[in-house]
């Protein structure tokens, strides 16, 4: 097969034709018509029925689909019995359920039973055993197929899977009923240094609560075991249940890679990625006037929390009929404070750094480097001609409170060691800032 066809909500969007550096994309002639009508991507937009996308920045957009990770990339090869780890196989195999609203199915095909909500309900030990096979190839005498709700794609490095939440049920979706909830599991020792993240399902959940305590949009997201299974459940924000209750529709969305083109090699500004002015100058042409303020606000929290990891596929956009666009919730924040020492195993503090980086004389990621006065250079660089004075005031403000309110939260068992060094890193952190020299 070389042809996938591209389906949202049951409506035809376009082909995708393998080929050379990405291949080829055809919006139909019925999509250009529609009332749902939009582009894929901001980097796609719509073309007549007769012209074409071609090259890299069609396979790019498929690319970043898929987890950012080759050794997950290789089990979902493994388990379905594929002969690679490329792109068009891959979601050829798992594509009927992905990040936003796509479905990818086979030239010709229709998405079956799309207005019904069909599914195999799971009870604690099976959803256990269901997230303890994620990591796990396929086993002795596995058949392709044997387990449908492997045939979804979710972008990200992390282990992951996503589940249905019915009538009070966990529930493995079945045909076109897509996943309603991520499955995250825990890191465990990450990196060269094999830092140890065991505890990242509360790290995740931790910083989810507070970036919402100083009025960030987040994910929805509980803490959850099933079977002795630790797991953070995130309740996807591309999902949302028909009015008359009889199936989930998909929300369309992409990430800043997508919106740019760009492959997910290029998440990190480091990598030739998109930076804060970048996205900053994208979000002028939003639908919501506050998602500049939201995204600059975002970067001094991660800065204040050692949320190092907020790189462009950590930020995505809910595309809207006719290619208006807005922020989605944030999501995947994690700090590194729980990790910080000069010990072994551990992240030396001062190597610590952003994803993105601020301005100034000289361009600064690392968390040591940077001040008050190049948040301001980095704002007035987007075009806030009095700089970041007011978001860095209010976020001082709700230090105290935002903690206050997320340790009032905290379930009995949460380990001390996440709540106490992040809660200690940020305070630390306003301190610093606050004692900084503000502009004359």
């Amino acid at each position: 097969m070389s042809v996938l066809s591209v389906w949202m909500n049951g409506e035809h969007v376009a082909n995708w034709e393998r080929g050379d550096r990405g291949g080829r994309l055809s919006y139909s002639a019925h999509w250009l018509q529609s009332l749902s009508s939009r582009p894929l991507s901001l980097s796609l937009p719509l073309l007549p029925a007769r012209e074409s996308h071609r090259g890299e920045v069609v396979g790019n957009w498929f690319e970043n689909l898929l987890p950012d990770s080759g050794d997950i990339r290789a089990r979902l090869r493994d388990r379905f019995g594929l002969r690679s780890t490329a792109t068009f196989e891959l979601l050829q195999a798992i594509g009927r359920d992905c990040v936003g609203a796509v479905q990818l199915l086979p030239e010709g095909s229709r998405p079956d039973d799309l207005h019904q909500i069909r599914f195999r309900p799971l009870d604690e030990v099976q959803v256990g055993a269901h997230l303890r096979s994620v990591s796990a190839g396929p086993g002795p005498g596995h058949l392709a197929g044997d387990d449908d709700a492997f045939r979804i794609s979710i972008a990200g490095a992390q282990e992951k899977t996503g589940l249905l939440r019915h009538q009070g049920r966990w529930c493995v979706p079945l045909g076109s009923t897509p996943s309603t909830h991520i499955f995250k599991l825990p890191l465990g020792l990450v990196g060269n240094m094999r830092a140890d993240m065991t505890g990242s399902v509360e790290n995740e959940w931790l910083c989810l609560k507070l970036m919402a305590a100083f009025g960030i949009p987040v994910a929805e997201a509980d803490m959850a075991s099933f079977d002795g299974q630790p797991v953070l459940v995130v309740t996807r924000f591309d999902r949302r249940l028909a009015d008359d209750g009889s199936w989930w529709m998909r929300l369309p969305q992409e990430d800043m890679c997508q919106a740019s083109g760009l492959p997910a090699s290029r998440r990190y500004e480091s990598d030739g990625g998109p930076g804060i002015a970048r996205i900053m100058e994208l979000l002028r042409l939003s639908e919501e006037p506050g998602d500049r303020a939201t995204f600059f606000k975002s970067q001094i929290l991660f800065w204040m929390l050692a949320a190092t990891d907020g790189h462009a596929k950590n930020f995505s956009l809910r595309i809207e009929a006719g290619g208006r666009f807005r922020l989605t919730p944030l999501y995947d924040v994690l700090s590194v404070y729980p990790i910080m020492g000069r010990g072994p195993r551990q992240l030396d503090p001062q190597r610590a750094e952003l994803a993105m980086a601020v301005s100034g004389r000289n361009r600064h990621r690392r968390l040591r480097n940077i001040h008050r006065r190049h948040w301001n250079a980095t704002a007035r660089a987007c075009g806030i001609p009095d700089g970041a004075e007011a978001w860095i005031g209010e976020l001082l403000e709700r230090v105290e409170p935002a903690i206050g309110s997320v340790e009032r939260q905290l379930p009995a068992g949460f380990p001390d060691q996440v709540a106490s060094s992040i809660f200690g890193g940020l305070r630390s952190a306003a301190r610093r800032l606050a004692s900084m020299a503000q502009p004359a």
